[in-house]
């Protein structure tokens, strides 16, 4: 079981919020609006998708990672380290 399996509604209420954000950006080109206000929304779905993956981290790291690790072993060395990549890959983003 995922461990946002708890939150997964609040998650795809947030994600379709995200989507409608990136819509409003194709409607923005489409209507040919100002760049730099388009590059303002830009900016928002760019926040609103990084907070939504903190959010989705932090829960990995509590469920997940938090089981595996008081089990110990193999599979909590595996644990940690995918975590640390996917902080690697959102710092870098």
């Amino acid at each position: 079981m995922a461990g946002y399996s708890h939150d997964k509604d609040d998650h795809l209420r947030r994600l379709r919020r995200i989507e409608g954000q990136v819509r409003g950006l194709q409607r923005m080109v489409d209507e040919d609006k100002y760049c730099i206000d388009i590059l303002t929304q830009v900016s928002a779905a760019n926040r609103a998708l990084q907070s939504f993956a903190l959010a989705l981290l932090e829960e990995h790291m509590a469920h997940c990672v938090a089981d595996a690790t008081a089990r110990g072993g193999a599979e909590a060395e595996a644990k940690v380290r995918e975590a640390a990549d996917a902080i690697a890959r959102l710092v870098r983003s």
